[in-house]
């Protein structure tokens, strides 16, 4: 009899620990489904600092939270991405090196834009810029430019150092 009830023991804690095995491989532990929706929480963000850098300085407060919440769930993505996750240091320099490209293409159309109709304004007087209404006219134009120039330049400078304090972080 109690050889049977041995084999009864041995058997059910065989069939308990294969049932916990089993299970532990159909359903992921509760860190990597946290990592997995950490994942997915970032991933538009990620996308959006590709297209937009003004993203990174949107996103990057909730991914400091977040990294505060669950760091060893950060730590395991950050070993799967070979560096920080969402925004490594190199994708903050990336983002800052674009905003500085779009600013000076930005930049040189805007410059092209008020010479044309600096020009216009001119061609449209017939020559006559030095007059009372000539020269109001062209310094409407000239107004329009620096006015629009100096919001554009508040602008820039404002993400700008915002991406610099994060890539000397």
């Amino acid at each position: 009899m109690l050889p049977i009830l041995c084999a009864l023991i041995v058997a059910g804690a065989v069939l308990w620990t294969g049932r916990q095995i089993a299970g532990a491989l159909k359903r992921p532990d509760s860190g990597d489904r946290q990592a997995a929706e950490l994942l997915a929480l970032f991933a538009p963000a990620v996308a959006a600092a590709t297209s937009d850098p003004r993203a990174v300085l949107a996103w990057q407060p909730l991914a400091v939270a977040a990294r505060t919440l669950y760091p060893s769930e950060f730590a395991a993505i950050d070993r799967a991405f070979g560096g920080t996750f969402p925004f490594s240091p190199e994708s903050i320099e990336r983002a800052h090196a674009r905003w500085t490209a779009d600013w000076l293409a930005w930049e040189r159309r805007h410059d092209g834009d008020f010479k044309l109709r600096a020009a216009t304004v001119a061609h449209e007087l017939g020559g006559d810029v030095h007059s009372a209404f000539g020269r109001a006219r062209l310094d409407a134009v000239e107004n329009e430019k620096l006015d629009l120039y100096q919001q554009h330049y508040e602008e820039y400078t404002r993400i700008a150092k915002g991406l610099q304090a994060l890539i000397r972080r």
